[in-house]
């Protein structure tokens, strides 16, 4: 707030003067404070609950990146989801027959060229971590530092470069003001901060908007300024951190006993015996020593005290798992494929298919896709129907689901075809569908190949009968 003030103008009354793009963001920093400050509070503010167990109220960037790196299960909150969204081939198709089209071929060269798909992954991870992320579009046009805070001129530029940054690296400098402009109330440019080429030290650029590829999630009224994925599960990342932590020192305390030093009254230590004593002592608790000799000192273990925090681990486990979607198994890293998590692979499956569908195609690949095409980057589609973002199949079975599906269609044909009446209380077709799950086209194509087989079938044995009637022939002359 500091820095708003001396950016302003002081007026003839005395009060200093804001520009929109301060006001814009004081609004903001005070509506986070007050947001924070009535967190908590119970019986008229006489109780506040944040305060009282531990919890932050006004979270920063830095905090949630903090939790991000030291966390488990707070990486694998932002992790899980992204590296599902991404996994496997994302590409652009125009049409369905086999000939790739001038866009699709580009697409594929500038992704292997640029690795983009890694990029893009980085990029999804810093939006949920922080409240927005941007990726920085290296357009050949900028032949210097200056040309990156004016907009993208030409039609035929080459993308040298891409450079996801965090919200702390990607400041927002000023904003549209203007009411009658499309982008009111978004930002112009930006200040990006960057590792200096051949140095250890930091470069901060003003970049132009064109430049620049700004996605936030979690969005409500605006549409610049989003929220963390780790902001609706903070509190329960922190009780998780004082359950594992606690227990770990618990058990650490615990589970060794402890153990009590009755003198017997007759006895009068020295100064050497008693720093002789606090010596072993010392020794044992640091596991040095597992005997203690003491002339005079009667030792008595005292009662172990571990607790099992695996439920309560478990109901923290559960929350988090309902906020964000991520089934418990999956979120913990425990999916094996048992038949009591189908369900939940399934649903998990369908989130991560609407998570390409409504937030990973429209709000990243295809601004990128069609920012490209604008300026030359990427041709534009051959057909009216423009393109669409191919991914790969979040269903398509393993070799060894493929293997055990194999085996036991096996075992039902055999069954089938050993049952000599089976064919009349199921016909084959039916068999196919209802029984081997395959679909009109599978069963279509079984039914061609067993008609070539027995035109063939046939072929070889008018050929074997022509060939004894041949025989006899000659035979007989």
């Amino acid at each position: 707030m500091d820095a708003i003030m001396k950016r302003t103008v002081p007026a003839t009354s005395g009060i200093p003067q804001l520009n929109a793009a301060d006001l814009q963001v004081l609004s903001e920093i005070l509506n986070r404070r007050a947001i924070g400050t009535a967190l908590g509070y119970q019986y008229s503010g006489d109780r506040d609950i944040y305060e009282a167990l531990g919890y932050k109220k006004d979270l920063v960037f830095t905090d949630f990146l903090a939790q991000y790196t030291r966390q488990d299960i707070a990486a694998a909150v932002i992790n899980r989801p992204v590296d599902a969204t991404w996994r496997g081939n994302v590409g652009i198709i125009e049409s369905n027959d086999d000939n790739d089209t001038a866009l699709e071929l580009a697409w594929t060269a500038m992704e292997k060229q640029l690795h983009l798909k890694s990029q893009l992954i980085r990029l999804d991870k810093l939006t949920g971590i922080g409240r927005y992320a941007v990726l920085f579009l290296g357009f050949s046009d900028a032949i210097d530092r200056t040309t990156l805070s004016i907009p993208v001129s030409g039609k035929n530029l080459k993308l040298l470069y891409v450079r996801p940054l965090s919200e702390i690296n990607a400041t927002i400098q000023t904003w549209e003001t203007n009411t009658a402009n499309a982008r009111y109330g978004l930002p112009l440019t930006y200040s990006l901060t960057l590792i200096a080429p051949g140095s250890s030290a930091s470069e901060t650029l003003t970049v132009h908007y064109t430049r620049v590829l700004h996605v936030a999630d979690g969005l409500l009224e605006g549409s610049v300024i989003g929220v963390s994925r780790l902001a609706p599960v903070f509190n329960r990342l922190k009780d998780l951190e004082k359950l594992v932590g606690g227990s770990a020192e618990m058990f650490w305390r615990g589970a060794r006993p402890g153990y009590h030093g009755n003198i017997s009254p007759d006895v009068v230590m020295t100064d050497a015996e008693k720093d002789k004593l606090r010596e072993q002592m010392n020794e044992y608790e640091h596991n040095l020593r597992r005997m203690l000799i003491g002339s005079g000192v009667e030792f008595t273990s005292l009662d172990q005290q571990v607790a099992d925090p695996a439920a309560h681990v478990d109901v923290q486990i559960q929350m988090i798992s309902a906020i964000t979607g991520i089934p418990k198994r999956i979120l913990t890293g425990s999916e094996r494929g048992e038949l009591a998590s189908s369900e939940d692979k399934n649903s998990w499956l369908d989130m991560i298919q609407g998570r390409r569908e409504e937030w990973a195609a429209p709000f990243i690949l295809l601004p990128l896709i069609n920012t490209c095409i604008s300026y030359g980057v990427l041709p534009p589609a051959s057909t009216k129907d423009g393109f669409t973002i191919e991914w790969s199949d979040l269903w398509s079975p393993s070799d060894e689901q493929r293997a055990k599906v194999g085996q036991m269609r096996a075992q039902a044909i055999s069954q089938y075809a050993a049952n000599p009446y089976a064919m009349d209380v199921l016909p084959p077709e039916a068999f196919y569908k209802w029984c081997l799950g395959l679909d009109d086209e599978e069963v279509q194509l079984i039914i061609e190949m067993q008609g070539a087989a027995l035109i063939e079938d046939g072929k070889d044995t008018v050929t074997e009968e022509e060939e004894v009637e041949n025989e006899d022939t000659e035979s007989a002359v």
